[in-house]
């Protein structure tokens, strides 16, 4: 298989590691930055580009788009028409405008959209989801999501401002680069009806976008889910509470899931690990082995709930979607 990774960021380089470890030789890299560009190719072998269309004259079966999230349609759309299936990083995109012509693009030519949404391959995540459909706690009532760390911590060695999670026109702003939570709780609870948020910018860091988020989601099935999402808090934290008729279950990102007040079952693999069986699984989507989990219509979802958590913020009014 022949592989480009559009973007030499930190996930861009990792998910190259990750190929490479899972046996794909072939590995193509597009960075408009040419010093990232020559480190990348110096560090892990790969065949350097300086566009995307000397990149995919080379017919690769699969493109990775890392990039900030303003760009992610156009790309996947250029390597959609060149015949290549495509993984986008979350979010799908920063918009809706374009996304459905995308997604009749991939129809059209039989060709696969995935979206990284990595929390779908947690250990822990996986088994507070098999616990709950196995009625450990009986009917589910309500969701309590909760994300948060400092945004210069992401990643130590980087200016933060230099990244597009500050900037409105890139795709930046806490709601969509925190979408793994509104993608669980749709992948766990069911599908979202209503949204009420309050989300504002809030702290001392130099950005245009919010860093502090509060989701209400209402769901079918009489179900209420609450998410907390922001940039500001220090130290890392992940967390996720079942409530349901029968009990309750906690999942800790670090640390494993409990069940009620007595039963802890331990998960902090290492986090590489989710990003190793995401990449596995697309694989084996794109050879026709495995269905996706999270396709292109999945990720439009949840980029459709994301927007209606930010128009509700701006208008102060519950937004259907």
């Amino acid at each position: 298989m022949k592989a480009v990774v559009v973007g030499c960021g930190s996930i861009g380089q990792r998910h190259i590691r990750n190929l490479r470890a899972l046996g794909v030789e072939e590995i193509a890299a597009c960075d408009p930055v040419a010093e990232r560009l020559d480190q990348v190719a110096r560090e892990h072998r790969v065949v350097p580009f300086a566009s995307m269309e000397a990149a995919l004259a080379n017919r690769p079966e699969a493109v990775l788009v890392c990039t900030p999230p303003h760009v992610h349609t156009a790309i996947a759309h250029q390597a959609i028409d060149a015949g290549a299936h495509v993984f986008i990083e979350k979010p799908i995109a920063h918009a809706l405008d374009g996304l459905d012509k995308l997604l009749d693009a991939a129809r059209k030519h039989h060709r696969l959209i995935y979206v990284g949404y990595n929390l779908r391959f947690h250990a822990g995540l996986l088994k507070l989801k098999e616990l709950l459909d196995g009625g450990a706690i009986g009917r589910l009532l309500s969701i309590q999501a909760e994300a948060g760390q400092y945004l210069p911590d992401w990643r130590p060695t980087q200016d933060y401002r230099a990244g597009y999670n500050v900037s409105a026109a890139m795709g930046g702003g806490i709601i969509l680069d925190a979408s793994h939570e509104l993608d669980y709780v749709r992948w766990l609870g069911g599908e979202v009806e209503s949204v009420y948020c309050a989300a504002g910018h809030l702290s001392d860091l130099e950005m245009d976008v919010e860093d502090t988020a509060a989701i209400t989601l209402r769901l079918s099935k009489n179900i209420l889910a609450e998410v907390h999402v922001d940039c500001v808090q220090r130290g890392y934290s992940r967390t996720c509470k079942l409530i349901g008729a029968e009990g309750t279950l906690l999942w800790d990102f670090k640390a494993g899931v409990r069940v009620g007040q007595d039963s802890f079952l331990p998960f902090a693999p290492d986090p590489n690990e989710m990003y190793l069986a995401e990449m596995r699984h697309f694989l084996a989507c794109v050879r026709g082995e495995d269905e996706a989990r999270v396709d292109g219509e999945t990720g439009k979802r949840v980029l459709e709930i994301a927007l209606a958590a930010k128009k509700s913020a701006a208008t102060r009014t519950e937004i259907r979607v």
